[in-house]
């Protein structure tokens, strides 16, 4: 059946579908324009209504004002379904309720503002009467009351608002607060300097401690009974007057802040200096009030310092400001005339001596730690520590390092052409030691330190936040921090950072610190000019034996009477060999730490024992006091190293170090016949004597066969040697050779 063509004015049923919709939808934007007629009128009415309250009932005016915010809202969120209809009413009733709560809040705030006077606010003798402090109470809970709407609205708009909003009581108890600060630090005044940023930060914080107490004490009880009325979802503004009342001095100080920095830029020392009052402040805030605008957040306060390095975009600047004032602070300490000499005062006795430049050089970057370590944000802390510390690491190995390189250029065969004989004077003796030993010394003197700062609390946390980070980036790809990849962190710090990328469970943290890698250089480095160290002595050792090895008299040394120490005379030869050790040991005893000092001395009196072995005991043949000669030589040669060494020398002295050299020298001094001839050194072969062991009976048993041989080796107490090598020993005696 067909519509009747009255209803529509058209016999096309589809054209008159069309005309149909047309109707519908003009009555429905009449019936909407009614209803936002009807709320225009409503809220015009509450408008009213709250205006003639506002002085007589202000609590029904901030009921009417509330109705009328609810409507704003209401139509703000009826937009989306209208389509957007009435746009220009909507603003309108916004407007009305914009001008209202100005007019409620002028109001109240003056309200507050007299009771202020009468209170003789802010002043340190106040005169607060009951009959004050409850009028102040009334005014201050009127602009808490106005205010409410909009920390619902506040809370509501967005999660990632910085900064908490200032409660309007609040901002009028500031208010004259801030006229004192700004008549201080603005203009030509005195206390207005740009070199002392720490006169304004220092006067706001004489504000939050001198009136603190007062909102701690009368603010709160207010706070506490609003949070119970207010719901759950707007009691933290409520929680902490104290928070409050810092949140509302906060402002006064970024707004100087800001026409402060733009003063400042184009100078380094003051930009510098304005940081570190700045974190300085933050801490202050931080330690003394606990300071938490939002009380639910799981973070602490970043801080001032943040918004201004990192909202404001001022990190990269103060950062090559303080590279800059670090590596000229570095080049200042190297380029010292004192830098590169060893520091014996500086560390413990027993320790290895550094130079006065790696000293140095280490306070400055622990003097740059304490100057980034308030930083709050992770991403610029781990900046601080590659672009400056690590930095500043890496020269000074690079220093080291070519110093290092210069020395074994001199030494070389073509350096000693070069230089001449003043060069040489410069890198042979103690001098050439003392050059190697500026090199070994602060290598494990930084390289020690670096380990003791892994193990403090703050590079811990920060290697620890870094493994995180890696964890929760390792499938996104994303940076670690800023620019920084993953790569770009481990080349600098610590290549166990790529096991984080393994297969390792989500709470397992890989071993490793920070400083792996640059710790790892200056390792490879002291363990390098530990071993030219040693190569040196040992060089210098065998030159000065080479006379000693050339004697051969040693199967006609005539015999000696022993004196009174049990030991014969040194050999003459042998007198620039214990020179040479003497004063080389005697000098590093000075400069190194007992343990690289025995490990030196250790290997220097191995070679010794492998000299002495292949060219004096295995190519000579030896009388009876020869041995004799041969066994107090070492014995002597041991004195002056033990007597070298002194506090570092070890239980049993030296000696026992050369065991496979003792050891022979006992088979090379068995006595011939027993019982001893009288006026011969019985010392050497007293072990065997007691054992009834002589120089033919073991001759007898050594050369039987291996089984007696091991079995007389055994009685005898030598342990090191084989049956070939006491053999070969026993036969350099001349009565066994004849």
């Amino acid at each position: 059946m067909s519509r009747p063509p009255t209803l529509t004015g058209s016999n096309a049923s589809d054209e008159a579908a069309k005309r149909f919709e047309a109707s519908i939808k003009k009555l429905r934007r009449l019936e909407l324009s009614q209803s936002y007629v009807a709320l225009l009128k409503d809220a015009e009415e509450l408008s009213k209504e709250a205006l003639r309250n506002i002085k007589s009932e202000a609590r029904l005016a901030i009921a009417s004002y509330t109705q009328l915010r609810n409507i704003v809202e209401s139509l703000d969120k009826a937009q989306p379904a209208a389509e957007g209809a009435s746009p220009h009413l909507v603003d309108y009733v916004g407007q009305m309720a914009s001008r209202l709560r100005e007019q409620m809040k002028m109001e109240f705030t003056n309200r507050l503002r007299s009771t202020l006077e009468q209170m003789n606010w802010p002043s340190k003798e106040l005169n607060f009467p009951e009959n004050l402090r409850n009028q102040w109470a009334d005014n201050v809970e009127l602009l808490l009351d106005l205010q409410i709407p909009e920390l619902e609205t506040h809370d509501s708009a967005s999660q990632k608002i910085v900064q908490p909003p200032v409660l309007f009581a609040l901002e009028a108890m500031v208010h004259p607060l801030e006229l004192r600060f700004k008549y201080h630090f603005s203009g030509d005044k005195p206390t207005n300097r740009l070199d002392k940023p720490e006169y304004f930060l220092a006067h706001t914080t004489d504000l939050i401690n001198n009136f603190g107490a007062f909102f701690t004490s009368y603010l709160q009880p207010i706070f506490n009974q609003k949070s119970k009325t207010v719901g759950d979802q707007l009691a933290w503004h409520f929680l902490s007057a104290s928070d409050a009342y810092i949140t509302a001095i906060l402002p006064m100080v970024r707004h100087k802040i800001t026409t402060y920095l733009p003063q400042i830029s184009a100078h380094p020392q003051l930009l510098s200096h304005f940081v570190h009052e700045l974190m300085d402040y933050d801490n202050g805030i931080r330690e003394t009030w606990n300071y938490l605008p939002y009380p639910y957040s799981q973070e602490d306060w970043r801080g001032l310092t943040w918004e201004v390095l990192s909202k404001e975009g001022w990190f990269d600047r103060w950062l090559q400001v303080e590279k800059d004032f670090a590596l000229a602070r570095y080049e200042e300490i190297v380029d010292t005339p004192d830098s590169g000499h060893l520091d014996y005062d500086g560390v413990e006795p027993t320790a290895t001596k550094p130079t006065r430049a790696a000293i140095r050089v280490n306070d400055l970057l622990e003097t740059i730690t304490e100057r980034y370590q308030p930083l709050s944000s992770f991403s610029q802390k781990l900046r601080f520590l590659i672009d400056i510390q690590i930095t500043l690491f890496d020269r000074f190995h690079e220093r080291l390092h070519s110093a290092l390189e210069a020395y074994l250029a001199m030494t070389s065969t073509i350096g000693r052409t070069v230089q001449g004989a003043d060069g040489q004077a410069s890198v042979e003796g103690i001098a050439g030691l003392e050059r190697l030993c500026r090199v070994f010394g602060s290598a494990e003197y930084l390289e020690k330190k670096m380990d003791d700062w892994s193990n403090e609390v703050f590079f811990v946390e920060l290697w620890s936040e870094l493994q995180e980070r890696i964890k929760q980036n390792k499938h996104s790809g994303k940076n670690v921090a800023g620019t920084m990849s993953v790569a770009d962190v481990a080349s600098r710090t610590s290549s166990a950072i790529n096991n984080t990328s393994g297969e390792i469970s989500q709470d397992e943290t890989p071993e490793g610190a920070l400083f792996d890698e640059t710790a790892s250089a200056y390792r490879r480095l002291r363990q390098r000019s530990e071993s030219i160290i040693i190569s040196t002595l040992v060089s210098n050792v065998r030159s000065a034996l080479k006379s000693y090895s050339r004697a051969s008299n040693w199967s006609t040394i005539s015999g000696h009477s022993v004196p009174a120490t049990g030991h014969l005379p040194p050999s003459a030869d042998l007198a620039q060999t214990m020179r040479a050790l003497s004063t080389s040991i005697t000098f590093l005893s000075r400069a190194l730490g007992v343990a690289p000092l025995r490990r030196i001395v250790r290997q220097v009196l191995l070679s010794i024992q492998t000299y002495i072995w292949s060219n004096v005991l295995l190519r000579n043949t030896f009388s009876a006091s020869g041995a004799a000669q041969l066994a107090s030589d070492m014995d002597h040669l041991y004195s002056v190293v033990d007597a070298a060494l002194g506090h570092a020398v070890q239980a049993g002295g030296s000696k026992f170090i050369l065991q496979k050299l003792n050891e022979g020298l006992l088979i090379l001094n068995l006595e011939a016949q027993t019982p001893v001839a009288e006026g011969e050194d019985k010392a050497p072969a007293e072990s065997a004597a007691e054992k009834g062991l002589g120089l033919w009976e073991v001759e007898k048993r050594l050369f039987k066969d291996n089984e007696s041989a091991r079995e007389t080796l055994a009685e005898l107490g030598v342990e090191t040697l084989t049956e070939s090598e006491a053999r070969s020993i026993l036969e350099k005696r001349v009565e066994i050779g004849s």
